[in-house]
């Protein structure tokens, strides 16, 4: 099956000079979460800009469902729903009107039970009459994502969907995303919430400096790049690290009555049978032992401190 979103040697310099965007090549598949990572600046706004038609790539070519954006603006644009990062929409108007305008901008026929379902979903209907100058800021965001479905697009994108929404409106917003995944919509997400990645997402790729560093499924991401943290409770405080320990580079915690130990989940031996043994014959008394596994933020640290 061909992938729903095609980008092949995509790059975008200004005229400055500045290259936002380096050779970009990736495919995306129908029906998949991605979630794209980066700090500011990264490139993920431009991005979207170029996939979505808003600008106008320097090099390379976005292909949506196998239609060029640059080649077959309207068409392959039909396709593609889009949440800003920024809150634009007509103030006065109510959020039935604006989804039923932005049905017509795609040039499709109004359908009221539509409409109406996306309102419900999003928690919108009893709202639907208000002005949305009157509504909450979790509830104009609401309205933006309605009106980037109206048009019942097969690509979603949505930039930064829950920044400054509290965490209900978020878990709904997953939730809601999450449904859209078992229609067939293919959704992208930019997002400064590690979590919300490491909660949705099949794949993730990570941007910085605008070079596209990695994409990998994110089972595959943490289970390959991911490391395990052994903490180890001491029955009695240690002033510092014993040399005999020196080979697991051990780093002593909470005032000395605790010592941690990473180590790659991907090792041969992790080390941990021949540590607890050095322990015993060095006579140092345990209380307690806690593993905890390096969680994507860790992980998305470490890819962009690399690539500096």
């Amino acid at each position: 099956m061909r992938p729903i979103l095609e980008l092949d040697g995509l790059t975008k310099t200004y005229a400055s000079g500045l290259q936002a965007l380096k050779p970009t090549t990736l495919a995306i598949r129908e029906g998949e979460i991605f979630a794209l990572l980066g700090p500011n600046g990264a490139g993920k706004t431009t991005l979207i800009g170029l996939i979505c038609g808003l600008l106008r790539p320097s090099g390379g070519v976005v292909r949506v469902a196998g239609l060029d954006i640059v080649e077959d603006y309207r068409r392959a644009r039909s396709l593609i729903g889009l949440v800003p990062q920024e809150l634009a929409t007509e103030m006065f108007e109510t959020p039935f009107a604006a989804m039923n305008f932005s049905r017509g901008l795609f040039g499709r026929p109004p359908d009221h039970a539509l409409v109406e379902r996306l309102l419900r979903e999003l928690s919108l209907w009893d709202k639907r009459k208000d002005r949305i100058q009157t509504l909450s800021g979790g509830m104009k965001r609401r309205v933006m994502i309605a009106k980037a479905l109206a048009h019942e697009p097969r690509l979603l994108f949505l930039d930064e969907p829950t920044a400054g929404v509290d965490v209900e409106l978020r878990r709904d917003m997953w939730a809601l995303v999450r449904r859209l995944r078992d229609t067939g919509v293919t959704v992208i997400l930019t997002t400064h919430y590690i979590e919300e990645a490491e909660e949705m997402a099949d794949r993730i790729g990570v941007i910085d400096k605008g070079r596209l560093i990695l994409v990998e499924d994110k089972a595959t991401l943490m289970r390959k790049l991911g490391s395990k943290q052994l903490t180890v409770q001491l029955q009695e405080r240690l002033e510092a690290v014993p040399e005999a320990l020196a080979r697991w580079r051990l780093t002593l915690k909470d005032d000395g009555h605790a010592l941690e130990y990473r180590f790659d989940t991907q090792a041969e031996e992790n080390g941990i049978p021949a540590l607890l043994r050095q322990l015993h014959e060095l006579g140092i008394g345990l209380k307690d032992l806690a593993t905890e596994q390096s969680s994507l933020e860790d992980i998305f640290v470490s890819l962009t401190r690399k690539a500096a």
